[in-house]
């Protein structure tokens, strides 16, 4: 009966305690409720942010990708300005190289071959007949120096022929003069 008797106060003290403390409990239970609560409401938020995160980091990694690739094409395309440059410069170059060309080829257009042969073959033709004429003219020229020379020779041998007869001339008018006088 003891035991009775402590059980029945020990039931008399816990619902004395229980009047007393019960508005405690109820408004701590409700704190429990209520973090319980804020704990599931921030376990989605966590949740949420980790599924945004993964979106992210994927994101990220396709933004890392990205930049990658800006970076490469960056790098090919100052390449390609830079050989762009390079060529400009040799096609200047070949272009003054091609005036040049130009100019040759013009200055050489200009010596047409074909008309170049017609006029050689009639220049030859025209030199064979000044040769021709040129031997002509020389031998009328060897000719007529001969005739000259053979004519001066006449002439001197007249000339002696004249000087001899001149002073015989001279002296038979010498003496017609004597014979009139």
């Amino acid at each position: 009966m003891l035991s009775t008797n402590n059980l029945e106060k020990l039931i008399e003290l816990e619902e004395k305690l229980r009047g007393e403390y019960q508005t405690q409990l109820d408004a701590k239970t409700a704190e429990i409720e209520a973090a319980q609560k804020k704990l599931e409401e921030q376990q989605a938020v966590i949740a949420k942010q980790l599924e945004q995160i993964k979106a992210m980091s994927g994101e990220a990694a396709t933004n890392k990708q990205s930049e990658q690739q800006n970076r490469e094409l960056e790098n090919r395309s100052a390449k390609q300005l830079d050989e762009i440059s390079s060529q400009k410069k040799r096609i200047k170059s070949l272009q003054g190289d091609l005036a040049t060309e130009r100019s040759e080829l013009k200055t050489l257009r200009q010596y047409d071959p074909l008309k170049m042969k017609k006029n050689l073959d009639s220049n030859k033709k025209k030199l064979a007949e000044k040769a021709k004429a040129t031997d002509l003219l020389q031998k009328s020229l060897n000719k007529q120096k001969g005739e000259n020379a053979s004519l001066e020779r006449q002439v001197k041998e007249l000339e002696a022929k004249l000087a001899e007869l001149e002073p015989e001339e001279e002296l038979e008018q010498e003496a017609e003069t004597e014979a009139a006088a």
